[in-house]
């Protein structure tokens, strides 16, 4: 399967944000693990959602009882990831990005050592497509392995995500979407600090912390650019 090479830096890659959970009862996700970019934008994704309705029969009413509506569920979204190395027989990357996705599906370190042991958050993002993008869990990862170098190193897979969304507070909803839209990610380009995005983006520049708690960072003098920050809320930054 080719590259999309010719779309250049103006083709809008789709991402998976994984963040650690977060601790206590915030809906808002942790520090940032990494940002798994996909080597192919998927073919196609299934976004799916279900309203539970209930009937109860009665003997007064023998053509059939009113239904009652007994609430919604969160969305459901199964995704293809494409994962290609061909082009370095001895590479390892497909291996490893395997790994990343099943991880996705394991409790971390920092949200066992907190004693609230949860698997990851995250966020699927591809740029304007806000349907697709509610922060969730991995339920489920199945790879297929199709391609292998002579050293038995995979060089070629599929992976078939499913993620389940994860309720958040409505305040931070778009009605009219129903994408959680408070809650957006930066990328670091040269000049910025998180004073200055904290500044930006709140208008405030002293509540820099927020965003370096959100993202797990400890030196915020260490900003590297290309860097993914998730930027919290307005209102998570406010408490």
């Amino acid at each position: 399967m080719p590259k999309n090479k010719g779309a250049g830096k103006s083709l809008v890659r789709a991402s998976l944000a994984i963040h650690e959970p977060p601790i206590g009862t915030s809906t808002i996700p942790g520090g940032l693990i990494r940002t798994f970019a996909f080597d192919f934008n998927p073919a196609q994704l299934t976004i799916g959602r279900r309203a539970n309705w209930t009937v109860t029969p009665t003997a007064a009413n023998r053509d059939g009882a009113m239904p009652e509506f007994m609430g919604s569920e969160p969305r459901e979204m199964s995704v293809e990831i494409f994962l290609d190395s061909s082009d370095q027989p001895t590479s390892n990357e497909v291996l490893k990005k395997v790994q990343a996705l099943l991880d996705c599906c394991g409790v971390t370190a920092k949200s066992k050592d907190a004693d609230q042991p949860s698997p990851p958050w995250v966020i699927f993002q591809w740029g304007s497509f806000k349907t697709a993008r509610f922060t969730a869990y991995v339920s489920s990862v199945d790879a297929s392995y199709t391609l292998f170098g002579t050293s038995g190193m995979p060089l070629r897979a599929a992976c078939q995500l499913r993620l389940h969304e994860i309720p958040g507070d409505p305040m931070g909803q778009n009605p009219t979407s129903g994408a959680l839209t408070a809650q957006r990610v930066h990328r670091v380009v040269a000049g910025d600090s998180l004073q200055s995005l904290a500044w930006r983006e709140y208008g405030d520049a002293t509540v820099w912390r927020a965003i370096a708690e959100a993202n797990g960072i400890d030196d915020p003098s260490v900003l590297a650019s290309g860097t993914e920050l998730l930027l919290p809320a307005p209102q998570e930054v406010g408490r």
